[in-house]
């Protein structure tokens, strides 16, 4: 504590003021008149003791109350209390009731020094009390003597406590103070962290938003080539072959029946696609028998045998992984259909392991070079069920149907790989984790 003004919680100079602005003069006035009752048949004393009463409250009102601005100066008011107690200190050895004064000289101790110099002066202030209680002690014996140190020492010991314990609640007071302010600051940032918090949430949602339109524009986008593009793709051939066997009733009739078939399938297939996305074989059944229904319809379509075979214990899989291999199965016959007029068998397997779902496709079609799949990665190489193939063993890029595949594939976590060669046919693997995770984007 620096001074009067800094000293003690806030408001403490406010409820306070009056005891050292204006119960010093009462307490002289006071003195002054029970002075005069007492001494009025003494002139000359009772001179002496008004002059002391003066002189005392000029003091007080040059050093404190004329100017406020000194009450932070504690060389200052250690001058200015000094004064006051040794007018006090005069008073009471003059007359014991002047030690009624000694409340206003306390309260100015406690108040205008701060610690720890204030224990001095209380406990200088506490012998000018202790003073005028031992009055009618004989100072001139040693059992006066130690009544009157007896006296101060009663006096002393408390109000210096009295002062110790104002300066440890001080202290707590402004640990707390810290504590508080320390308290609100960190509520403002956390609440300025709420409302950043807040703002990057929404940009992490609108980012969301935007990365859930572009999955779902791609997911689109597969859903369309494996139903109309694949269905149309289909009825093309079928049509192309019609065309080719003008000359022969019976494999015109066979070809365009086909087509029709195919485009009725595929009719259906895309409306079902646009209402619910799901595959119509799997709204019947189990991916197996959704995968062997699609073969035996691809097999009476195109004359080429296409064999399933189901190993492992069978289970239910996730919507998502049953779709994809599905899909996987419908693109690798559609690519064999139209990119491998030489195969003569089609292979397809569908294999339950105890930690992944694996679909092979293989054909003994013409195949096609896996060095052109590795220097055109943004193309889709394409024979057999991988893609497309021309009859001297080159491939043909830009179709849809690998990226598709591996898009597929890759967002259920899952592994998409194609051997070929030229004139061995192609192979086409594609393999789901059991327990597939959350789809990636």
């Amino acid at each position: 504590m620096q001074s009067w003004q800094m000293a003690g919680p806030a408001g403490w100079e406010q409820r306070f003021s009056p005891m050292v602005t204006v119960v010093p003069y009462v307490l002289l006035a006071v003195l002054a008149a029970q002075t005069i009752a007492f001494r009025h048949d003494q002139p000359r004393s009772l001179a002496i003791d008004l002059t002391l009463c003066a002189a005392a409250a000029v003091w007080n009102l040059v050093f404190f109350t004329l100017h406020p601005s000194w009450r932070g100066r504690v060389g200052v008011m250690g001058v200015f209390l000094t004064g006051l107690i040794l007018f006090g200190l005069v008073m009471v050895l003059r007359d014991p009731w002047f030690g009624f004064y000694t409340p206003a000289l306390y309260f100015y101790a406690y108040r205008i020094i701060g610690w720890p110099r204030e224990l001095y002066f209380v406990a200088a202030v506490a012998v000018v009390a202790g003073t005028a209680q031992a009055s009618g002690v004989d100072p001139g014996t040693w059992v006066g003597r130690l009544e009157y140190l007896a006296i101060l020492v009663v006096n002393i010991a408390p109000m210096c406590l009295v002062a110790w314990i104002g300066e440890i609640s001080a202290r707590y007071y402004d640990a707390r103070e810290a504590a508080l302010r320390e308290a609100r600051e960190a509520n403002a940032r956390l609440a300025a962290a709420v409302t950043e918090n807040a703002a990057l949430q929404e940009r992490l949602v609108e980012q969301a938003r935007a990365a859930g339109v572009l999955d779902e524009r791609a997911r689109m986008a597969r859903e369309i080539h494996d139903t109309l593009a694949r269905g149309l793709t289909g009825i093309v051939t079928q049509l192309q072959a019609a065309e080719h066997a003008a000359d022969d009733p019976a494999a015109w009739r066979r070809h365009h029946a086909a087509a029709t078939a195919l485009a009725r399938e595929s009719l259906t297939e895309a409306r079902r696609s646009v209402n619910e996305l799901r595959p119509e074989p799997l709204e019947t059944g189990r991916l197996a028998d959704a995968i062997t229904e699609v073969a035996a319809r691809w097999s009476a379509r195109h004359g080429v045998p296409a064999q399933v075979a189901i190993t492992g214990g069978t289970r239910t899989m996730r919507p998502e992984a049953e779709v994809a291999l599905l899909r996987i199965a419908q693109e690798g016959l559609a690519n064999v259909a139209k990119h491998a007029p030489t195969a003569t068998r089609v292979g397809l397997t569908l294999t339950y392991m105890d930690h992944q779902t694996a679909l092979d496709i293989r054909d003994d079609g013409q195949g096609f070079n896996l060095a052109t799949l590795v220097s055109a990665p943004s193309a889709s190489p394409s024979s057999g069920s991988g893609g497309g193939s021309d009859p001297s063993g080159g491939s043909r890029s830009g179709g849809f149907g690998l990226v598709a595949m591996r898009q597929r594939i890759e967002a259920l976590s899952g592994t998409l790989q194609i051997e070929s060669e030229v004139g061995g046919g192609t192979g086409i693997s594609a393999c789901l984790p059991a327990e597939a995770p959350e789809v990636r984007s």
